[in-house]
C-alpha cells in the first residue's frame, strides 16, 4: 500500500512538467518574430522585431551585383590599368587587394585556394569599390595610387593584406611606416 502513493506523487510530478512545458509553448506562440537583445550602448534590455528588421533589410540582388562587378569593377579595371606582358604582375597585385576587400579578408591559401568569390560578396562592398574605381580614374589613373588605396580600404576593415614572399612583411612595414609620416 506505500507504493501506491508514491505513484500519485510521481504521477503528480510528471502532470505539473507537462502543464509547465504547455503553458512555455503557449507563451512562445505570444510573441512571433520578437527576439530579447542586450543594446551595445547602455546595455539596457529591449525588444526587436525580427520580421520587421528581415523585412526591412536591403535584400540582395543578383542581377545587381553582376551588373557592379563586370560592368564597372572588372571593365573599367581591365580598360585603365596598364597592359601588356610588362606590367602583368603589378595587375595582379592589384586584382589580389581588390579581392582581400570583395571577400572580406579572406586572403588565398598556400595551394592558391580563397575558398571564397568575390562575385558574390555584398552589394554594399562592391558599390564601395566601385566608388573607389571611379574616384581613382577620375583623379589620376596612377595604379601605385589605386594600390596604396585598396591596401588602406583592407587596412581600414582589418583584412590584411596578401604575403607573396618573405619580403611582403617588410614591404607592408614600410607601408605603414609611409602612412605614418
Amino acid at each position: 500500500m506505500k507504493k501506491k502513493p508514491e505513484k500519485l506523487i510521481q504521477k503528480n510530478t510528471e502532470d505539473k512538467y507537462h502543464l509547465e512545458k504547455l503553458e512555455i509553448l503557449q507563451k512562445s506562440k505570444e510573441i512571433i518574430g520578437n527576439q530579447l537583445a542586450i543594446d551595445g550602448i547602455d546595455g539596457s534590455l529591449k525588444i526587436v522585431d525580427e520580421l520587421k528588421e528581415l523585412v526591412n533589410r536591403q535584400i540582395e540582388d543578383p542581377s545587381e551585383k553582376y551588373d557592379l562587378y563586370y560592368n564597372k569593377i572588372k571593365n573599367l579595371l581591365r580598360k585603365y590599368l596598364p597592359k601588356g606582358k610588362n606590367f602583368e604582375n603589378e595587375r595582379k597585385i592589384i586584382y589580389e587587394e581588390q579581392n582581400i576587400f570583395l571577400n572580406r579578408g579572406k586572403k588565398k591559401n598556400k595551394a592558391g585556394k580563397r575558398g571564397s568569390d568575390g562575385r558574390m560578396t555584398y552589394s554594399e562592398d562592391m558599390g564601395e569599390m566601385a566608388v573607389l574605381v571611379a574616384e581613382w580614374i577620375m583623379t589620376n589613373m596612377d595604379p601605385v595610387d589605386l594600390y596604396i588605396s585598396l591596401y588602406n580600404l583592407n587596412k581600414k576593415y582589418y583584412y590584411g593584406h596578401h604575403s607573396y614572399d618573405d619580403t611582403s612583411i617588410a614591404f607592408h612595414k614600410g607601408m605603414e611606416a609611409d602612412q605614418k609620416q
